[in-house]
């Protein structure tokens, strides 16, 4: 309802003229204009009009007199005072332009450089309108907005309230974050990653904590969440299985149950129910399943009632650069990494399950299959639906083999503010993204049981080998096992497993490096645990640490960090296999001098790691 500026203002400190009356000047010959009265200031009205031949000193930001129709920089003038002549060179007395107009009163002004009407000047509703909207619903109200509204004179606007969203994780087995973890617990992780997510969407997030499988417990803190929150969210228990008491706790609600379960994968077993207009959300208890689910199902009503706009996603094609089966009779999503190759993008699925903390946060994208698809074939294009609006290339792209030791190279290079994508596939993944020119860098450890040496004999033509680190290889088992702690070295432990068979073995899986040397150590013996395979040296030295089996063969850093007893059995090298096209690419050639920086090398041997380069004297 009001004009910004409300007023003819003026932009520049100078002098308020008639533009016709500096038609013409210039440095040598400047116009002369009587100045007729003090200076007009800020906040106070201009009280004389100009005339023909006349000029008023004015200052930024105040009213345009009446008859001005621009304004001179006062750079471009030059004052003398009254009695002192007016040369056209400038007189004897040149006074500095930087004193300011604002001070000048009486005498006259040189104007050395003309203008025109309007120049220096915005007139009154030239930012904004009488009547003209500034704001429409579903915009966002920022420092911004907060200007705009203040600059209309509004100290108070009607808004979306922040709905407020109950959340309540369920189960035994959890334990809130910061305390000590029991044996078969595990932290809460859902509650604070469903509270984060509220609050990105707008939302405020009314954290109620964990509550055990009795369902007495769990009817009284749903009451309590029902009493706080506009939409009430819990995570576990959806399934109809006899500890999951979840869904019978909603079914007592108002309308009630209105969907258990879903013909999704991941999330299958959501609840969606209702007490009276209220929202009640079971998602399910996996991480990926309950974030996915979360974003598909809630995160729109949460924005619904935030009053944002809706998310918009983007999509961007990609090749499948393996086979990907899936179950038929639900449309799965597919949570993909997406990397850059010299045709456009791959994407690589998550392997880690709906159980997994990590999959949702580091996927890019995902890939929807039709509930009557069973396979996607390696090479097949697909469609993916961004998490983000956007998605970039990484500065470096890693796919391989993973290791405690490149964790340490990551580290470094975010350090020197380069994005590096990290993809644990395996070793012969790797080393085929590598020829496909999908990454950057393959982290390989191959043993070649011909000739059991590592790495060199996989190279084909277009690819480089950077030597990386060596790292030993050798059994772990736990220190107060008495079966094991006398073998002290490798032959007596394999001849006690080889003989004892209650010593149950964690196994690695078939076609690792790991499992070759396994194989050798057996020689044929089949122990118990032996068709249990597992996917990574901290897999395997859990499982021992814990109790779940006796014995693994595992590198020397793992054992150290689990606490195990380790006998030496071979070294191994971990090296890094770079396509030749991208080898001096500056992420790659940044990666490949890390490898000899002093710094990073101490801490890889820090953690009982060999570098095999040369360290410089500095960390390059």
């Amino acid at each position: 309802d009001v004009d910004v500026p409300g007023f003819d203002r003026s932009n520049v400190d100078g002098f308020a003229v008639r533009s016709g009356d500096t038609a013409g000047a210039t440095e040598l010959e400047p116009k002369t204009l009587r100045v007729i009265a003090p200076a007009v200031l800020p906040g106070r009205p201009a009280e004389v009009a100009l005339d023909p031949g006349t000029a008023i000193p004015i200052a930024t930001g105040a009213p345009l007199p009446r008859g001005a129709d621009a304004v001179v920089m006062v750079e471009d003038t030059e004052w003398l005072p009254a009695g002192e002549g007016s040369d056209a060179a400038g007189g004897p007395d040149q006074r500095p332009a930087a004193r300011g107009a604002e001070s000048r009163e009486g005498g006259t002004v040189l104007v050395r450089r003309s203008v025109v009407a309007g120049q220096h000047v915005a007139p009154a509703g030239s930012d904004i309108a009488c009547g003209e909207t500034v704001l429409f619903p579903g915009c966002r109200i920022t420092s911004r907005e907060i200007g705009v509204l203040s600059a209309i004179g509004r100290s108070e606007v009607t808004v979306f309230r922040r709905p407020r969203v109950a959340i309540l994780s369920t189960g035994d087995e959890l334990v809130a974050a910061g305390t000590e973890l029991p044996p078969a617990h595990i932290y809460d992780s859902n509650g604070p990653m469903l509270a984060a997510a509220v609050r990105e969407l707008g939302g405020e997030p009314v954290c109620l904590g964990v509550v055990g499988d009795d369902a007495a417990a769990l009817q009284d803190r749903l009451q309590e969440a029902l009493s706080v929150g506009d939409v009430v969210l819990l995570s576990g228990g959806t399934s109809k299985g006899a500890g999951d008491l979840c869904f019978r706790a909603v079914e007592r609600l108002q309308p009630g149950v209105i969907v258990h379960g879903v013909a999704l994968k991941p999330g299958k077993p959501l609840c969606l129910a209702a007490a009276g207009r209220t929202p009640v959300v079971v998602l399910p208890g996996f991480p990926t399943s309950a974030l996915f689910t979360f974003h598909e199902f809630v995160a729109p009503m949460i924005r619904e009632l935030a009053g944002t706009l809706p998310e918009r996603r983007g999509r961007v094609r990609a090749v499948l650069p393996q086979r990907v089966n899936s179950e038929r009779g639900r449309t799965e999503y597919l949570l993909v990494h997406l990397v850059g190759r010299r045709d456009g993008w791959a994407a690589y699925p998550m392997g880690k399950g709906s159980g997994s903390v990590t999959t949702f946060s580091r996927a890019d994208g995902f890939v929807t299959i039709p509930q009557h698809t069973e396979r996607l074939n390696e090479g097949e294009s697909v469609d993916v639906q961004l998490l983000g609006r956007d998605v970039a290339p990484a500065d470096l792209t890693i796919i391989g083999s993973h290791c405690l030791g490149l964790d340490v190279l990551v580290d470094a290079l975010w350090r020197r503010r380069l994005t590096t994508k990290l993809i644990a596939v395996g070793s012969l993944a790797g080393l085929r993204a590598a020829q496909r020119e999908e990454c950057d860098v393959a982290g390989i450890h191959l043993l070649h049981e011909q000739t059991m040496t590592y790495n060199t004999p996989f190279l084909t033509p277009g690819l480089k080998l950077v030597p990386g680190y060596r790292r030993r290889q050798g059994v772990v088992f736990r220190c107060d096992d008495d079966r094991l702690a006398e073998a002290d070295d490798i032959q007596a432990v394999a001849d006690r497993v080889r003989r004892d068979g209650t010593l149950r073995l964690a196994n690695r899986n078939a076609g690792s490096g790991t499992r070759i040397l396994i194989d050798r150590l057996l020689q044929g013996v089949r122990p118990p645990g032996y068709d249990m395979p597992y996917r990574s040296h901290n897999a395997v030295a859990a499982a021992v640490a814990q109790g779940r089996a006796d014995w693994a063969v595992a590198i020397e850093p793992v054992a150290r960090l689990y606490g195990l007893a380790f006998v030496p059995l071979r070294e191994e090298d971990f090296d890094f296999v770079v396509p030749a096209r991208r080898w001096e690419r500056p992420a790659v050639v940044a990666f490949r001098q890390l490898l000899s920086a002093a710094e990073v090398q101490r801490r890889l041997s820090e953690l009982g790691f060999q570098p095999r380069c040369f360290a410089s004297a500095t960390p390059t």
